[in-house]
């Protein structure tokens, strides 16, 4: 058996239906796979096994891969899941792949949004004893996280509301009929006053979305030379301490460690990309992401974000399809970051496909205040050192 394979992305499928009443998540499951599929060129009988990313509370079902099973194609069918976080189905999907026991894998996450308070669920995913009476969700966290870099870095919440317009402009021309967030400054600070400092102009409110990925070893792919194919140079997945009291919430450890991994794996010795898609809930995120990744050194943000050095004119192209705070379904963000930075490599990201892609890099960070953190490096060629 051949060990240490490469892979590669060739399918991908986003699905975002506007009424949420007139589409069931068995439905949007069953036609984000079958997008996917088509976009690959496959069938679901070429695919050897599946992966998903679902989530019992979010989703208000008790082991949800047994409703999720039919609708991907998994009745008979080696089909996983993992409830931590999409992006990390994504990782287990690519490392079987990489086994060599399996040629394909068809990777699956959703977010739906039938519950009846997330903030509930989010909190019930504290530990019983110090986090769940506080009562803490993923905004709470996300502002603790936003109060210790503003009151480290000067100017930062001035650069915070400018990053969230410049990421609004892009996801406007990137999914127009799904980013309704407002794009002028006056409305992203104002409004109602979430979680101190952010404000309800500064994040999107939570969205239904379904995104699928297909996967296929080298050998596959080079017996269907007509694939479109973004091919993994490298992952790294790292995660910080449970407790917040236990952490230093203006570093992000786990995002340099996971960024470390995955860098090593594509043999980079400098962190360069043409388009970069990241984690950014908040523009808080977004910023401690740019440092995590190698892109830009905290002490530059205030400077980079005011010249809009990573817009699309940029040498790196961070979130030109508009990321999180355009369009945010909260389970799956993750995952579709890392599918938006593979059809960059793919050449197939549509409206906003940035000109001469060769390397991205797709960032998913879930849990409090960025707790979980997966990189994964891409590029339009297999890696030379593997061939």
């Amino acid at each position: 058996m051949a060990h240490n394979r490469q892979v590669g992305v060739i399918g991908e499928a986003v699905l975002a239906p506007r009424s949420t009443d007139q589409t069931s998540l068995e439905e949007a499951l069953y036609a984000v796979t079958h997008a996917a599929l088509r976009d690959a060129g496959l069938t679901i009988e070429d695919i050897d096994g599946i992966v998903v990313a679902g989530n019992d509370q979010m989703d208000g079902r008790a082991i949800t891969i047994m409703m999720a099973s039919g609708s991907v194609g998994g009745v008979n069918r080696d089909i996983l899941s993992t409830p931590s976080g999409a992006e990390h189905a994504f990782v287990l999907g690519a490392l079987r792949v990489r086994s060599g026991m399996y040629k394909t894998q068809l990777v699956v996450s959703w977010s739906p949004m039938e519950v009846d308070n997330l903030s509930e669920v989010q909190r019930l995913s504290n530990d019983p004893y110090y986090h769940r009476s506080l009562p803490l969700d993923d905004l709470s966290s996300h502002a603790l996280q936003a109060n210790v870099l503003e009151n480290e870095v000067p100017q930062l919440r001035e650069a915070a509301l400018e990053l969230v317009r410049q990421f609004r402009i892009n996801g406007f021309k990137a999914y127009p009929e799904h980013s309704a967030a407002p794009v002028e400054k006056v409305w992203i600070e104002g409004g109602k006053m979430l979680r101190y400092p952010i404000t309800e102009g500064m994040v999107t409110a939570p969205s239904f979305a379904a995104v699928a990925m297909v996967i296929a070893d080298e050998d596959w792919i080079k017996s269907h030379p007509e694939q479109k194919v973004a091919w993994v140079h490298g992952m790294g997945w790292a995660t910080e301490t449970a407790y917040l009291g236990d952490r230093d919430l203006a570093q992000l450890t786990s995002l340099a460690a996971a960024a470390g991994q995955a860098y090593k794996e594509a043999g980079l010795q400098k962190p360069t990309f043409d388009v970069a898609e990241l984690a950014d809930a908040t523009p808080y995120q977004a910023l401690v992401a740019l440092e995590g990744l190698g892109l830009c050194a905290r002490k530059d943000w205030v400077s980079a974000v005011s010249k809009a050095q990573y817009g699309p004119q940029g040498q790196t192209t961070v979130n030109p399809s508009g990321g999180a705070l355009s369009f945010n379904p909260v389970f799956c963000s993750g995952l579709m970051r890392i599918a938006e930075a593979a059809n960059q490599a793919r050449g197939t990201a549509g409206s906003h496909q940035k000109k001469n892609v060769q390397k991205t890099v797709g960032h998913g960070a879930s849990g409090f205040a960025m707790q979980y953190n997966t990189v994964v490096v891409f590029g339009r060629e297999p890696l030379e050192s593997l061939k």
